[in-house]
């Protein structure tokens, strides 16, 4: 169970709730799912394979990131992550504090840095992976493969359509309100 009830008992309470309300349940559903199942997995990988590895959810994404994608600014690995640039910093200076991760400047603009794993750092994803791998057939073994790779397709046309119209469309629902100021978390990349 990934929270206090199980996705039966939210259901139940969600319909109980909103029965009345006009209301697209099936996208409502969906969405709901997702972000049920996301949340199941993250704790799932965190409390086996990356806890083994004295690794957060959030460090091993970095290191995914830098180890995929190599030498990065950090602005990007941020963006990549879907982090913010001030909890990149944290974290970094975690990994690098364990060996994994350096830090240097950026080769022509003083004021950026970019971050690329140490060779202790590559050894550790090498390792890693595929045991990491290992969890993610473990969570999808409800699936059939064909399952599995329409579920993939899926859900990569709805970030698609996100990367495409998202930022027109909260520009569409926000109209002419500014928005506050953020706390915490993601900050907008405009307007």
């Amino acid at each position: 169970m990934s929270g206090h009830h199980t996705i039966a008992e939210t259901e139940k309470a969600v319909q109980a709730k909103l029965g009345a309300v006009p209301l697209h349940r099936e996208q409502m559903a969906a969405v709901s799912n997702i972000h049920r199942a996301a949340t199941a997995i993250r704790q799932h990988l965190e409390n086996s394979v990356l806890r083994t590895s004295d690794l957060t959810w959030t460090g091993f994404v970095v290191l995914w990131v830098v180890w995929i994608w190599g030498e990065m600014e950090t602005r990007y690995v941020a963006e990549e992550a879907g982090i913010s640039k001030g909890t990149l910093t944290g974290v970094a200076k975690t990994l690098q504090s364990r060996g994994l991760l350096e830090r240097l400047g950026h080769p022509t603009d003083g004021r950026l840095a970019v971050l690329r794993l140490t060779p202790e750092g590559e050894e550790l994803m090498a390792d890693l992976f595929p045991k990491f791998n290992e969890e993610e057939v473990f969570v999808s073994d409800p699936l059939e493969s064909s399952e599995a790779q329409s579920l993939a397709e899926m859900l990569r046309r709805m970030v698609t359509h996100l990367d495409a119209n998202g930022e027109q469309r909260r520009l569409d629902l926000r109209g002419d309100t500014p928005l506050p100021p953020r706390r915490s978390g993601r900050r907008a990349k405009h307007g």
